[in-house]
């Protein structure tokens, strides 16, 4: 590998960082670029390990919408993402949902689970509810 360019995603500032193997340097790649340490080890992460959180949604049955926003709770390697939606596209809950409540554990058994990004009430629950607030304006 000779070098490789890259921009940090790590926060709003978007360095554009140069990141090269050099053994000379403690963990073996040099990067340039960086305004802070968070940039430096991104851009070493980005080749060694490169790993992302994943957004994305599944259906829901009885949910007031068809689908439901979830997410990884953590990152998962970069070369799992294709086989994580695959088993995301698979998923099938049922009404109501909490935030933050797991929707498919240890995913790819990365240690990472998938976790609902918004809360949703059945159907039955939310018709109820407008039911009771149409009978109060009375």
């Amino acid at each position: 590998m000779g070098k490789k360019d890259l921009v940090c995603i790590v926060c709003p500032m978007g360095c554009r960082l140069t990141v090269e193997k050099d053994e000379k340097c403690e963990l073996g790649y040099k990067v340039s670029g960086n305004k802070c340490k968070r940039g430096h080890d991104y851009g070493i992460k980005e080749l060694t390990n490169p790993v992302r959180v994943i957004t994305s949604s599944v259906k829901i049955k009885n949910g007031i919408l068809p689908r439901i926003p979830v997410k990884t709770n953590g990152s998962i390697p970069k070369n799992l993402i294709f086989e994580c939606i695959k088993i995301i596209n698979e998923v099938e809950v049922e009404a109501p949902v909490k935030v933050g409540e797991v929707i498919v554990e240890n995913i790819l058994e990365t240690g990472i689970d998938l976790v609902a990004s918004r809360s949703m009430n059945n159907i039955q629950y939310d018709e109820a509810l407008l039911f009771t607030i149409s009978e109060l304006k009375a």
